[in-house]
């Protein structure tokens, strides 16, 4: 991944972009929209929506590994779209399914956050096995692409009746 090695003019876009994928402000957080979500609606759908909480959370830790694997691996070879995105079931497995996949989108989360927090990394230099992508960019689709499935999620628990 390209970097460089000047001291850092970005700072201040580097804390934007880490807060803007951290949620809050204008946008739930991921650990509040996840918080006390009742098993048993996990693999529910709601009337007229397709997706379950289950199926959103899936994606979403799918999608966001994608983003920063590319992000930062040459070798990366992204899911089949669409089918490679989302999961094979409506619900979780098992609740250690479910956890998994909780932590896991926290953990490549903060390792976006961090990969954007380094001064090293070029915010605006291609990425040189990209077709003109940058990290700005990729972080700015992620949260992008973060917020858009969270709204989804709080839709979901809200016709479900669990959402405060």
């Amino acid at each position: 991944m390209p970097k460089k090695s000047s001291p850092d003019s970005n700072a201040a876009l580097r804390q934007q972009l880490i807060d803007l994928l951290a949620g809050g402000n204008a946008h739930a957080k991921f650990d509040d929209i996840i918080k006390d979500l009742p098993p048993e609606l996990r693999g529910k759908k709601s009337p007229n929506l397709p997706h379950t909480p289950w199926m959103l959370l899936e994606h979403l830790r799918i999608a966001q590994w994608d983003i920063l694997e590319f992000s930062r691996n040459a070798e990366h070879k992204s899911p089949a779209w669409p089918e490679g995105y989302w999961p094979k079931t409506e619900a979780p497995a098992t609740d250690i399914a479910w956890n998994k996949s909780v932590q896991e989108f926290r953990k490549d989360l903060k390792t976006m956050q961090d990969l954007i927090a380094d001064p090293k990394t070029d915010l605006f230099a291609g990425i040189s096995w990209g077709d003109g992508q940058t990290i700005l960019r990729e972080a700015l689709l992620l949260a992008d692409h973060n917020a858009y499935h969270l709204g989804q999620l709080v839709d979901v628990r809200r016709l479900l009746g669990a959402w405060k």
